[in-house]
């Protein structure tokens, strides 16, 4: 499974650490991911979204359904 945000696209960077002594080491930042469940025309499917969607609104999460207990 990738590491890409189904709404913005957003994907891993890639970088250097400096060290204070100026030694440069790869570092890989990546997205904050989250598994949340989206609704979209009427149908509810799983998403990899990163966390500014979801805290922006783009992600539509579903109702939860009215659970009504059986009758004795």
């Amino acid at each position: 499974m990738s590491r890409v945000c189904d709404f913005c696209g957003k994907t891993t960077q890639n970088g250097n650490n400096v060290s204070h002594a100026n030694n440069r080491t790869k570092k890989i930042w990546r997205p904050n991911l989250q598994s949340v469940r989206h609704q979209k025309n009427g149908r509810v499917q799983k998403v990899r979204v990163c966390a500014q969607c979801v805290k922006q609104g783009l992600v539509v999460k579903p109702t939860p359904r009215d659970y009504t207990p059986p009758e004795k």
